[in-house]
């Protein structure tokens, strides 16, 4: 069973410049079997317990939802705007309206981030707005780091051939209230000391797990269910909860101490996996298949044509 809280379906990000012109699918027009079945609710899960879920809406004459497995799989979440403040379409919808006309009045914008969605906006922007200047600020020593510094060298290459700029090993210092939206040029203040002017800032500092679902969960161990240092959910090679208590519980994906690129092609493996481990318990034997280390890998666009 699936658990989806949307009333507009999953978004997608589709022609132009993909960062703000997202767009948002209707619930219903979203053909998975699992809906045809009705093997999925349209509903959010507040919190998992030991044996049920619970819901922030009736289901079925219940708020609960009782299980004998469940999988954890809630991902991380995004700084707008490649994610949003609310769930609801229409004010979804408008959002990323407002946050469209920013860009197109502005005649200068700073990119705090240089990975990938960092680059990727970046190149996007370039192409379709080659007017505009565009700066990218890196924390790190290199672009995409964490990666092959061949990568960082490639993307180095594309953004000379645009024109982007780019800052590296400083990181941007953001105020309490934010950037101003209203227009006209204003400084952003770096760690290094220095200023760089600029009419509007997107924010693509990196994911924050979406850990607060098992918040009402209790160690049987030491150990806390979620790493302190990262705030992904511990987890075993079999991809179970690390803690012995909850060998019924699974976390796949983007939410799980895998220490694996948050990317899809792990979390589709990750997924086999957790299936396969899933059956061979429902059928008395032991969950023996782990999750393949495979190397870091990115499927990555330089522009909407390159």
């Amino acid at each position: 069973m699936l658990i989806l809280n949307l009333d507009h379906g999953p978004r997608a990000r589709a022609g132009g410049a993909k960062y703000a012109q997202g767009r948002l699918l209707r619930w219903d027009t979203i053909d998975y079997e699992c809906l045809t079945l009705g093997l999925a609710v349209q509903a959010r899960a507040l919190s998992v317990l030991p044996q049920h879920v619970k819901l922030d809406r009736e289901w079925q004459g219940s708020r609960q939802i009782p299980f004998d497995y469940l999988v954890v799989a809630t991902g991380t979440r995004l700084v707008q705007p490649a994610g949003m403040r609310h769930d609801d379409k229409l004010s979804s919808v408008a959002y990323l309206q407002n946050h469209q006309n920013d860009v197109k009045k502005a005649k200068s914008i700073l990119i705090a981030g240089g990975g990938a969605v960092g680059v990727q906006m970046a190149t996007d922007l370039k192409e379709f707005y080659p007017e505009k200047e565009i700066t990218v600020v890196q924390s790190r020593p290199q672009l995409m780091s964490g990666f092959h510094e061949g990568l960082h060298e490639l993307v180095k290459e594309r953004f000379d051939e645009l024109g982007i700029k780019f800052v590296t090993g400083a990181r941007v210092k953001i105020p309490a209230e934010g950037y101003p939206t209203e227009g006209g040029a204003f400084n952003v203040e770096l760690t290094n000391g220095t200023q760089l002017s600029t009419e509007f800032v997107i924010c693509a500092t990196g994911q924050t797990p979406n850990n607060g679902l098992i918040s009402e969960l209790t160690p049987s161990t030491s150990e806390s269910l979620i790493n302190p240092d990262n705030g992904f959910i511990r987890i075993r090679p079999t991809m179970q909860f690390l803690d012995p208590k909850y060998s019924n519980l699974f976390a796949v994906g983007d939410i799980a101490d895998t220490g694996l690129r948050k990317a899809a092609r792990p979390g589709s493996a990750q997924a086999a996996v957790v299936a396969k481990n899933i059956q061979a318990m429902i059928e008395g034997k032991s969950p023996e298949d782990v999750f393949p280390r495979m190397p870091a890998a990115i499927h990555l666009t330089l522009g909407m044509v390159s």
